[in-house]
């Protein structure tokens, strides 16, 4: 089970029957930590999530310098109390990855949470603690992957420009290798940036299933790779990865709506409107869920609906700029050209304090049928790599431009055929 989906439920009170259900598991592990002196102390439980019995139980003392080590003894002990046959990545994985510096290794983590929140906000503090973790232990390569990630989805969020960002991404990423070239996390952040920085399909889908290859209950890398099939319209191919990412993530909003978008790049609108409700049951504050909603509604023609659905998700979704982008493609659509263009001018004057994305624009002015701006737009795109180019060849919002020649040129030059 990913930590990520784990993650929340740190600051609840646990019921174990209520976690079976929303993550398909059998037994949960529940734990307290106290630190006395110079040691830390850990008093876990193992507790079955179909009557609450405890199955095991245990207590483990460790060095504060040596804090890692009871992640090890405690798996090793569950292992050999229930006779647990690991698997050789499982077994891998238990004893390798992780730093010697406890300090690290909890800035790690508290990157990999910030990470999770899914906000501009999250993914620039978890790059700050990232770059913290590889400062307390510059051979840490989990961090130099953690930092990798941020930097992609800093990126793929808009928040930094592609061509500041994906390169640091990418270095990032290589140095993880270097210090363990069987790391799968540092496989996939290499991997995104081939995909969305440097369309490379051949090498992003080499690393992706080098990833899997390597642990193939890494939730991320069948998510991504599931991406990478998707992207290019091979969605009999994508539906079991991206499904299998969800399913060792069940509680990641974005690998549920990822799961959702199979259905709405393929203009299966209902199946897709089915999808995203289910990650909207999961946090209705999500402006994520909210403005995939709105995207399959739009494409099935509730416009009104639509607009009311990107209204919501907006206040809820911080500076990201797609959800007003979509708004502005709706207002164009239903034909206020007035509010459409409202928004696309608040949105060229937040290209001069930040970084928007010039395909977003262009979309808008390609529902309004000025087809020769929005193609400037898409050139200048291309010029900056922006990371949404990828979706050309299979996002609806692109439809009002794909009958025209230049459309088909520009796939071609990104490695996609039209």
């Amino acid at each position: 089970m990913s930590r990520d989906s784990a993650f929340r439920y740190r600051d609840n009170p646990i019921d174990a029957k209520q976690v079976g259900t929303e993550l398909g598991v059998q037994a949960v592990l529940t734990g307290r930590i106290s630190e006395i002196g110079e040691a830390l102390s850990i008093q876990v439980e193992l507790v079955s999530t179909t009557d609450n019995s405890v199955i095991w139980a245990g207590e483990f003392t460790r060095k504060l310098s040596e804090a890692e080590k009871l992640r090890v003894d405690v798996a090793a002990s569950i292992t050999r109390e229930l006779e647990i046959k690991l698997t050789p990545p499982d077994e891998q994985s238990l004893h390798k990855n992780q730093s010697e510096v406890f300090e690290a290794y909890e800035l790690y983590l508290i990157g990999r949470y910030h990470l999770n929140r899914s906000t501009d906000d999250g993914f620039f503090k978890g790059r700050d603690s990232f770059r913290r973790a590889i400062e307390k232990d510059p051979n840490y390569a989990l961090a130099h992957a953690g930092l990798a990630d941020a930097y992609n989805l800093l990126c793929g969020w808009g928040a930094v420009a592609p061509n500041e960002g994906y390169p640091l991404a990418k270095a990032a990423a290589v140095r993880a290798l270097e210090l363990d070239e069987t790391l799968a996390e540092a496989h996939v952040s290499l991997g995104v940036v081939r995909l969305f920085y440097d369309a490379d399909w051949v090498g992003a889908e080499r690393d992706l299933r080098r990833a899997i290859e390597i642990n193939p209950n890494y939730s991320d890398a069948h998510w991504m790779y599931g991406y990478r099939l998707m992207l290019t319209g091979r969605f009999d191919e994508a539906e079991p990865f991206l499904k299998r990412g969800v399913d060792l993530d069940p509680l990641s909003i974005v690998k549920v709506v990822s799961h959702g978008n199979l259905y709405y790049f393929q203009r299966d609108r209902k199946a897709a409107v089915d999808a995203y409700q289910k990650a909207l049951d999961l946090d209705p504050n999500s402006g994520l869920a909210r403005w995939a909603i709105g995207n399959a509604l739009l494409q099935s023609g509730r416009i009104d609906d639509a607009i009311s659905e990107y209204q919501k998700a907006i206040p809820l979704s911080g500076d990201s700029p797609d959800e007003p982008a979509s708004l502005a493609f709706a207002y164009a659509v239903k034909g206020n050209q007035t509010e459409a263009r409202k928004i696309v001018e608040d949105l060229r004057a937040r290209t001069r304090r930040g970084y928007i994305p010039p395909s977003l624009i262009a979309s808008i002015y390609g529902a309004l049928g000025e087809r020769d701006i929005a193609f400037d737009l898409l050139e200048q795109a291309f010029r900056e790599r922006d990371s949404t180019l990828v979706y050309l060849k299979i996002d609806p919002m692109f439809d009002p431009l794909r009958d025209d020649p230049r459309f088909a040129a520009l796939l071609t030059r990104i490695g996609l055929s039209p």
